[in-house]
């Protein structure tokens, strides 16, 4: 049985939006100009989020370490800070650069083991 990951790489790859340009799969991306790089273990999930076009986006922590391959801290399970959004007077943590570098907030249900990621309006 395909895994939740296998499942939206192919949903992933089969829904490019209208405009995309198919018959050149050799053409990179536009790159997007932001300022700090998420880290390499948190680009699954700052790439997911980035790619999707609903303005929130749910998921719980079962998907979001399956889009990262590994399982989260136990901080992310149990305290809020964990996934608290950067403030202007500190620097942003590893994690939190893969939802803001997406343009996203995050808000955590830690008893329902859920994120909702939001876009930041602009």
């Amino acid at each position: 049985m395909p895994t939740l990951t296998d499942r939206l790489m192919t949903w992933v790859k089969g829904s490019a939006p209208a405009g995309k340009n198919r018959d050149r799969p050799d053409t990179p991306p536009p790159v997007k100009p932001r300022s700090g790089a998420v880290p390499a273990e948190y680009r699954p999930l700052h790439k997911y989020l980035d790619d999707r076009y609903a303005n929130t986006v749910v998921l719980t922590f079962g998907e979001i370490e399956d889009l990262l391959g590994f399982t989260l801290p136990n901080p992310a399970r149990l305290e809020h800070e964990w996934w608290a959004n950067p403030e202007a007077d500190r620097a942003p943590s590893a994690q939190s650069r893969s939802w803001t570098q997406a343009s996203r907030t995050a808000k955590p249900n830690l008893q329902a083991q859920t994120v909702a990621f939001e876009r930041e309006s602009a």
